[in-house]
């Protein structure tokens, strides 16, 4: 393991991932999994038997979303003790302490789905490419993967790839789709993540906003003799791919 990892993941809830959050553990945790009904769910086009993996489940409000929604062997990893306990804290079944670029070096065709959340911008790019080679093998054949990761194209883009120390690697829609089509998926795809505030008026705000940004960055790059059609601003990026059969 790189040395700043023992450190920083031995706490990560306390040093980062929680520590932004205005509210407790158990609001935050609430908020997430919402969060992820909105995000992940209508992209998960499997059956409830499905054997999902979430790598790097951190407190696992993932999981918790995926089990209460009837998904029966969606199962968690994540390298933080403190993360592991949190989640069964929380109530979370199936989640295990271990190194997920580790196990899915083992796990051959295991899986029918893989999800990393948050996760593959701790990676160097070297460790990424192994990841990604690891995942085509703990895959089943048709199988597929699913990440959020911060997006480098999104205005003020330091505040979510730079937020965190222990972040690696940073992609935009383009590197994206090279990094998976070299490493041998199809079907590659690249969408904006979900914004979304819970307060209706805050919202309502907030989407008229980002309809004038968005018109003012497809400007700027009009002025610089590019296209807008294949660029996603939102603050992250969700990756869907597909092994092959």
């Amino acid at each position: 393991m790189i040395q700043y990892r023992k450190t920083l993941y031995a706490n990560y809830h306390t040093t980062q991932s929680g520590r932004a959050s205005l509210t407790n553990a158990q609001a935050l945790f609430n908020r997430e999994k919402r969060q992820f009904a909105r995000e992940v769910m209508p992209s998960l086009r499997c059956s409830k038997t499905a054997t999902i993996f979430d790598m790097g489940c951190g407190s696992g409000s993932l999981l918790k979303a995926l089990q209460e929604a009837g998904f029966t062997q969606a199962t968690g990893m994540d390298i933080s003790e403190e993360q592991v306990n949190m989640a069964a804290d929380m109530g979370v079944a199936n989640v295990v302490l271990g190194d997920a670029l580790e196990h899915v070096k083992t796990a051959n065709q295991a899986y029918d789905v893989v999800l990393g959340m948050d996760i593959i911008e701790h990676f160097t790019k070297d460790e990424l490419l192994e990841l990604l080679q690891g995942i085509q093998r703990a895959l089943k054949p048709g199988g597929m993967v699913m990440f959020r990761t911060p997006n480098l194209d999104a205005p003020m883009s330091t505040v979510f790839a730079n937020g965190d120390f222990t972040h690696e690697n940073y992609l935009n829609a383009s590197s994206a789709k090279q990094v998976m089509l070299a490493c041998g998926f199809d079907f590659v795809d690249v969408k904006p993540s979900v914004m979304f505030i819970e307060n209706p008026l805050k919202e309502l705000i907030r989407k008229g906003m980002w309809t004038i940004l968005k018109f003012k960055l497809k400007l700027q790059l009009f002025a610089t003799a590019r296209s807008s059609r294949d660029i996603v601003f939102t603050p992250n990026l969700i990756i869907l791919a597909q092994k092959n059969k």
